[in-house]
């Protein structure tokens, strides 16, 4: 078992390319998941696709289980909030063996894209247009998050007791229309329950949008420690810290 502990901890958090490769595959696994939700929301419950969604749940079982073994407090993984969006994703994914749906429960997955420091390290290595634009891909990603779970949970409440919310393109259609206070009306939210998720649609979505529009219009920087205060964002062309004044030697690419 500690071979096995030491293995997988080199795979989640080694420097090797095999850990590289590793993690950038699970990346993968989590975008092609994400891609089969979306598909699999308009098509009938058949034993092929309650197949694959027990696949996945078993892939995820064992991906949540492998970073529980390598962590040095597993207790403390408990406090985070994408430990138990992983254990709600799994008991989804498991659902068909129960003969129980909560397929919403499913895209909370997501919640796990681009959250290890280990990948972002990476992403910042290999590619220069990920390290260049680092804050607006990752102002997009909690969005584009935001927006799957919310029009997955939209959906999961009132599929079948709205007739506005036929599929998960009528669910995804509310929540950017909430999200962005266009608001046209035609398709509305029932219930108590209802009037709630677009008050935390119109609340939340509004915040990480208007997040992601500070990050693509406020002036471009470089992130470079100062290796005297430590401020991280600097202007291209800084030669010396705006904090402290300490002489700055920012790497770059050879292009302006």
């Amino acid at each position: 078992m500690p071979h096995l502990t030491e293995r997988l901890r080199a795979l989640y958090e080694g420097d090797t390319d095999r850990a590289h490769r590793f993690r950038y595959g699970l990346l993968a696994f989590d975008l092609a998941t994400l891609l089969f939700i979306i598909v699999s929301s308009f098509m009938p419950r058949e034993p092929l696709v309650e197949g694959v969604d027990v696949l996945i749940g078993a892939a995820v079982t064992a991906d949540f289980l492998s970073r529980l073994a390598i962590c040095p407090r597993p207790g403390r993984e408990f406090l985070r909030p994408t430990t138990w969006a992983d254990l709600a994703a799994i008991a989804s994914f498991l659902a068909p063996i129960v003969g129980e749906g909560a397929g919403f429960l499913r895209i909370l997955r997501t919640l796990r894209l681009l959250r290890t420091y280990q990948l972002l390290d990476r992403l910042r290595a290999d590619f220069p247009f990920f390290r260049r634009n680092e804050e607006v891909i990752i102002a997009a990603v909690n969005l584009a998050v935001f927006v799957f779970v919310m029009t997955g949970i939209v959906f999961a409440t009132q599929h079948g007791r709205n007739p506005a919310i036929g599929n998960y393109v009528d669910a995804l259609y509310f929540t950017v229309t909430s999200l962005t206070t266009t608001g046209y009306g035609d398709v509305t939210l029932h219930g108590t329950g209802g009037r709630l998720v677009s008050v935390v649609v119109m609340i939340c979505g509004v915040t990480l949008f208007l997040r992601l529009a500070q990050v693509l219009f406020r002036p471009y920087k470089v992130r470079f420690p100062c290796p005297t205060c430590g401020l991280q964002r600097h202007e291209t062309d800084a030669v010396h810290c705006k904090a402290c004044g300490t002489g700055l030697n920012i790497p770059d690419e050879g292009a302006y």
